[in-house]
């Protein structure tokens, strides 16, 4: 009996170290990743998360297909049928996995730390409902999607529960045309398919499903694609203006000559820094220097130089956005 209550306080102590551990990394900003689990990125040198760019173009394929219209489900079974292997290398997707990676901020270099907590050495986990403090980094490694694509999937999400109704991206227009009648979508049909009056039309999915049939008339898909374009091209007052400035704005979002400059510089203060710092190490070894001295010179000289580190990993997370723009 006293054995077992012995080794239940050693994992207890255990339990409080490790927890008091995390939640200090947490008070500092330290973000780690499940990378095992986690596709994008891997762990640097430093112990920051690294973009792995194989993994961020699948990532960034999900944001893509999702704010194309897909459901999570839709592009799991996109991801399933393309044989993209997940993050912890299986061949199923899942829609949770799907939602999840497209809901998590740590994809626009954002980190809320300490989601879930220990809550004892017994009960384990479970999810932070204000227990104890969470903790959000802005800016806390590269971002594999831009925040301005992250935070529109976050505004899609919510787009489509107030909606309340399922949707489907076959079409540009499913999901699109609602019934005027009844309030359902309307859906694409192929009259004649076999012959030579085939034709594309729309109808309320729900028109046949009642006693009463809804009274909204179907409609041809031209006639839908030139009330679509007469809708959107009287949105466009100054149209002309926008599309003789189109080059010049794709020129603007992919020059990446700033960075180039600034990454440049970053790299020169570095290998200065680099020499102070051995510089330091050497006279502390020859001569009797002030430990406490030292210290503040060294941890001084360390943290700006992990500063400058950290924003050569921006710049050239931002080039490789540019990259990706340009050959789109």
């Amino acid at each position: 009996m006293l054995n077992v209550v012995f080794r239940q306080e050693e994992s207890r102590n255990i339990s409080e170290n490790v927890t008091w551990g995390q939640r200090k990394r947490f008070a500092d900003g330290k973000v780690s990743l499940p990378y095992k689990q986690f596709m994008g990125y891997e762990k640097c040198e430093d112990g920051m998360p690294k973009i792995v760019e194989s993994q961020a173009k699948i990532v960034r394929l999900i944001y893509r297909l999702f704010l194309e219209g897909k459901t999570p489900s839709g592009i799991a079974a996109y991801m399933t049928n393309a044989e993209i292997l997940t993050a912890s290398g299986k061949k199923q997707w899942q829609s949770t996995t799907v939602g999840n990676m497209l809901k998590n901020e740590k994809y626009k270099g954002d980190a809320i730390l300490q989601k879930t907590f220990t809550v004892d050495f017994l009960t384990k986990k479970k999810i932070n409902e204000g227990e104890v403090p969470m903790y959000y980094v802005e800016n806390s490694h590269p971002a594999v999607i831009p925040p301005e694509t992250f935070e529109l999937v976050q505004e899609e999400f919510k787009r489509r529960k107030t909606a309340g109704k399922y949707t489907s991206a076959i079409n540009c227009f499913a999901s699109r045309i609602v019934c005027g009648e009844c309030g359902g979508f309307y859906g694409r049909k192929v009259w004649h398919s076999n012959s030579k009056y085939a034709c594309t039309v729309w109808h309320c999915n729900k028109k046949f499903r009642k006693k009463e049939f809804c009274t909204t008339p179907h409609l041809k898909e031209e006639t839908i694609k030139e009330a679509f374009l007469g809708a959107f091209n009287s949105l466009i007052e100054n149209k002309a203006e926008i599309l003789e400035s189109y080059d010049d704005i794709i020129a603007k979002v992919t020059n990446y000559s700033n960075q180039e400059e600034e990454c440049i510089k970053i790299d020169e203060e570095c290998l200065a820094i680099e020499a102070v710092i051995e510089k330091l190490i050497s006279e502390n070894a020859r001569f009797s220097i002030g430990q406490d001295e030292y210290n503040r010179k060294y941890e001084s000289y360390v943290a700006k130089y992990n500063n400058l580190q950290k924003r050569l990993r921006e710049l050239r997370s931002e080039i490789e956005m540019c990259l990706e723009r340009l050959h789109e």
